[in-house]
């Protein structure tokens, strides 16, 4: 029951992660990763938050995936839409609300900050199997109807996103780029010791 705990805890935590990181690269102001320039783009063309797209969006790619996997519903993959879209309006709409863009090396250390938040968050969620983000479903869609390996999948889905976005007039630049060649290799740094970490917290738990 503890490690249950534990391992919730880490997924929570790595949602809370994931959206701050997020929200410090939107607010950066040089470019965010296809999805959440998506997001941005939507806000700025119909109003509505961000949080509220990631919502609407989430739950349109819950019921796409289903139908394209041929699949039922996955209920619980609610959990991160409305998790993430919900702390990313906390952060973006109440602790920065009177955020001003400051100089450019700043913004653009507030870019890698975020991007090494993500990275960091991801490695925590990653730890459990409570319910899967919509977006990795709809990759494995895409890979099970095309038949190409998980990374070109990926590929084909993001570059998907990134001309939505683009139309959309989203926040693409350097920060689109940046986080398309480094987000893979630190997911991948902070995995271990994150995963040691909570192998510890595990272990201890059932000592006591």
């Amino acid at each position: 029951m503890k490690n249950r705990i534990i391992v919730a805890v880490f997924y929570l935590v790595g949602l809370t992660f994931l959206s701050l990181g997020i929200s410090l690269m939107i607010l950066a102001d040089l470019g965010a990763g296809p999805w959440d320039a998506m997001y941005v783009g939507l806000n700025n063309l119909f109003g509505l938050s961000v949080g509220t797209w990631i919502f609407i969006v989430g739950i349109l790619l819950i019921f796409i995936n289903a139908l394209l996997l041929r699949e039922r519903i996955d209920i619980s993959a609610v959990i991160p839409v409305v998790t993430v879209g919900f702390l990313i309006d906390f952060w973006l709409l109440f602790v920065f609300a009177n955020y001003q863009a400051p100089v450019l090396p700043i913004r653009f250390a507030m870019l890698v900050g975020g991007i090494a938040v993500i990275a960091v968050g991801i490695a925590c969620y990653l730890q459990s199997t409570i319910a899967r983000n919509p977006m990795d479903t709809l990759m494995m869609a895409i890979q099970t109807l095309t038949g190409k390996s998980m990374a070109v999948s990926k590929t084909m889905m993001e570059l998907g996103v990134l001309v939505i976005a683009f139309i959309l007039d989203g926040p693409i630049g350097l920060g689109t780029i940046f986080v398309a060649l480094v987000i893979g290799p630190m997911i991948q740094f902070f995995y271990r010791p994150v995963t040691k970490l909570r192998e510890r917290l595990c272990k201890e738990s059932i000592l006591q």
